[in-house]
């Protein structure tokens, strides 16, 4: 998992793939080695407060959309998630720039598909937003733009989330205190965030769990689940 030091919690998500037996390497993004070909199963691309179309980020944007290319054409398939799909898309061909409409908070994404990209309502936390490469197929759209695309033309498959599957109730809590100021000047109204964590607590972990299943299934060519995912015991 590349991430950014002292803020690389994989929530939910990590929580599903240790379940299903998965060692997760942490990788600092600001010291990437050159993806060295061994066998992986997959390369998760965490969330950053950085971003993507920063002049300041260049050389680490750059190196991380080296690594990506590498393990796709290695045949490890990338998940990214918000930062991590932003970066992805880049790497791929597509580009990022400031949004038009910052989503901070809960939303639910309209027409997006079913399995790979369902409504939510899904945390939210960027300002930027991003274009896929015109090879890749737009999974859901909001209106800051596209929330989930994937790309198969590479050695393995790419999928990009905007949204942040792997978000808990504690970690958005989290994300509001250091961060509320800057999501006040985006338009949140950071109080009925953090009401809105109360009522969508209960169903966050199962929702996630879900959509990390499905997106696995996909990404390793497994067998679609045919019933929703459990929380582990």
């Amino acid at each position: 998992m590349v991430g950014d030091v002292g803020d690389n919690d994989t929530g939910f998500v990590g929580e599903w793939l240790v379940a299903a037996g998965a060692d997760l390497v942490p990788l600092d993004r600001d010291a990437l080695p050159a993806f060295d070909g061994q066998p992986t199963d997959l390369v998760l691309l965490l969330g950053s407060g950085r971003s993507a179309h920063s002049a300041k980020a260049a050389d680490v944007v750059a190196a991380e959309s080296r690594f990506v290319n590498a393990a796709l054409d290695a045949g490890t398939p990338v998940l990214g998630l918000c930062y991590g799909a932003q970066l992805l898309a880049h790497a791929l061909g597509g580009s990022v720039a400031d949004s038009p409409s910052p989503e901070i908070g809960f939303y639910v994404i309209e027409g997006g598909d079913p399995v790979l990209c369902p409504p939510g309502p899904w945390v939210q936390m960027h300002s930027d937003a991003f274009v896929p490469p015109a090879s890749s197929r737009i999974l859901g759209r909001s209106a800051s733009g596209v929330q989930a695309f994937i790309d198969e033309t590479h050695g393995a498959k790419a999928l990009g989330w905007q949204f942040h599957p792997e978000c808990t109730p504690q970690e958005l809590g989290r994300w509001l205190d250091v961060l509320g100021t800057w999501a006040a000047r985006h338009g949140a109204d950071v109080e009925m965030v953090r009401e809105q964590i109360a009522v969508e607590a209960p169903q966050m972990r199962a929702r996630a769990f879900a959509l990390t299943e499905a997106a696995v299934a996909l990404l390793l060519d497994r067998a679609a689940p045919t019933e929703p995912a459990r929380s582990p015991q």
